[in-house]
């Protein structure tokens, strides 16, 4: 059971390296437009007000196109992923729940597992 503990937590870390990516891949953009508007505001190109409005208009534009992108390579339906433990190989199968029991047999299954991750962590 400590492979899914590890499993768990470098996926946690790999959501926050993806945030922090996103966050300087942003930052960066930012201060290159802010470059470019102060250079046009020093040329007489446009005043500060424009060069302000400028910069939030390619961060907005910025957004839209990542939010866009997000939505485009979404898939349809939530991957699905299966925890395998070393010795024992299955054939992935999509399982059909017939009734309402089987669902909440799964769910107690979840929980049970989740209490015991938190008792291993706690270890």
């Amino acid at each position: 059971m400590a492979g899914f503990g590890d499993l768990v937590q470098k996926a946690f870390y790999l959501g926050v390296g993806l945030a922090s990516y996103a966050g300087e891949q942003a930052n960066e953009l930012r201060v290159k437009a802010q470059k470019l508007a102060d250079e046009l505001v020093e040329r007489g190109e446009m005043n500060s007000e424009e060069a302000r409005r400028f910069v939030e208009d390619i961060m907005q534009q910025g957004q839209r196109t990542h939010q866009s992108q997000d939505i485009s390579d979404s898939p349809k339906e939530p991957r699905r992923i299966e925890i395998l433990d070393e010795e024992e190989e299955v054939e992935p199968t999509r399982p059909e729940l017939s009734d309402r029991s089987e669902m909440d047999e799964l769910h107690q299954q979840v929980r049970d597992l989740e209490e015991e991750l938190k008792h291993l962590k706690q270890d």
